[in-house]
């Protein structure tokens, strides 16, 4: 017995020291050089609309950015998002899922809007003005954090 409580004595005195290591894998998808609709791929679009405080950005997940649009005095350019979804339907004609991406600031109100440009448009068709449908199935996320609004 005396034997194992001088054991124990002697342990006491090894100082332990852990290590932790976290190693992940991280899948990029890098933008193309180039940007606009004609850049975007044929078979696999991921349309994405981030709203960010100062500008709208239209782009493709895989594709990287089509165009950036800037607020007017009265907020987002729907009207300019309308004409670049109309641009990217006719290249996608049978697509009708896209994702909008939201900072945490953005209103309900503003949301909305966005959504309701990416979801339809009118188009006239002889003497008449129709409803088209462009990206009815919406889905809503987090915008991903912008490098420009973290530096400054």
């Amino acid at each position: 017995m005396q034997g194992f409580s001088c054991w124990a004595a002697d342990i006491s005195r090894f100082n332990t020291t852990a290590v932790f290591t976290r190693l992940s894998v991280i899948d990029l998808s890098l933008p193309a050089q180039s940007s606009g609709i004609e850049q975007l791929k044929t078979n696999n679009l991921q349309l994405e609309v981030v709203i960010r405080p100062d500008a709208l950005e239209i782009g493709d997940r895989i594709g990287g950015l089509i165009e950036r649009v800037p607020n007017t005095a009265t907020g987002p350019d729907v009207h300019r998002l309308g004409d670049i979804l109309r641009e990217v339907k006719k290249q996608f004609p049978d697509k009708a899922e896209a994702t909008v991406l939201a900072e945490p600031n953005t209103s309900y109100e503003m949301l909305i809007r966005v959504m309701d440009a990416m979801r339809s448009t009118h188009q006239v068709e002889g003497a008449k003005i129709v409803r088209a449908e462009l990206f009815p199935q919406i889905s809503v996320g987090d915008a991903p954090i912008s490098v420009k609004g973290k530096g400054s």
